[in-house]
């Protein structure tokens, strides 16, 4: 939430959490592609919540790995990693053997934005959810199902160094090196990483474009 809150701060939107709206429900992420996991979450939520629904899937691809861990980067490992290091550890062995010019990889994130048919792009600020929210709120097939509003990509190529660096960061973070900056990406202060990560690449796009959509409603 504070690094969206950041990266979203160009709309007229007031960002809310699932916990903010009550919803626990955990959407599973079957999908085989960063896309079809960020539209089943978007779309999932927003007919939990029936307002405009932002939501992102996002992952590390490394070449020399075949483009693993890829949709599954939170998973990496299954049962038997439990925590982001357990992941980043079982990522520098997997890669032990491979030499430096071909630990190339790339952090990629798509951003799907979802809502019901009749529900406005334009938010009313005055207004209550509830009062906003179709009556409809909680279907989600058929003609009144949730459809995409945009979608968004954005990528950062670099290295998987040989260790962990910095602090400022998650996930695969501390190892995912930065040739044109000479640092990890969790070295990085969050203000200068939201302007060229994956995550604010994709994020940057969203704005634009539900901004255009805004000016046009």
């Amino acid at each position: 939430m504070r690094e969206y809150a950041e990266l979203l701060a160009g709309l007229p939107f007031k960002l809310v959490s699932l916990s903010d709206m009550g919803i626990s429900h955990t959407v599973d992420e079957t999908g085989k592609t960063f896309e079809e996991n960020a539209w089943l979450k978007a779309s999932e939520y927003a007919a939990l919540s029936g307002i405009l629904t932002l939501a992102d899937d996002s992952g590390l691809e490394v070449d020399a790995l075949g483009g693993d861990p890829g949709v599954r980067s939170a998973r990496y490992g299954g049962d038997s990693c439990h925590n982001d290091q357990d992941r980043i550890k079982l990522l520098l062995k997997n890669l032990q053997d491979v030499p430096w010019e071909k630990r190339t990889a790339r952090f990629r994130c798509v951003i799907a934005v979802a809502k019901f048919p009749d529900a406005p792009i334009y938010p009313d600020l005055c207004r209550q959810v509830e009062e906003v929210a179709p009556k409809h709120k909680g279907r989600s097939e058929g003609d009144l199902a949730p459809v995409l509003v945009t979608q968004s990509e954005g990528q950062i190529d670099g290295m998987i160094q040989y260790k962990e660096e910095g602090e400022d960061g998650f996930g695969y973070d501390p190892v995912f090196y930065i040739p044109s900056h000479d640092k990890t990406l969790a070295e990085i202060p969050l203000s200068e990483k939201n302007l060229l990560s994956h995550r604010g690449n994709a994020a940057k796009i969203t704005v634009e474009s539900l901004q255009k959509l805004i000016s046009k409603s």
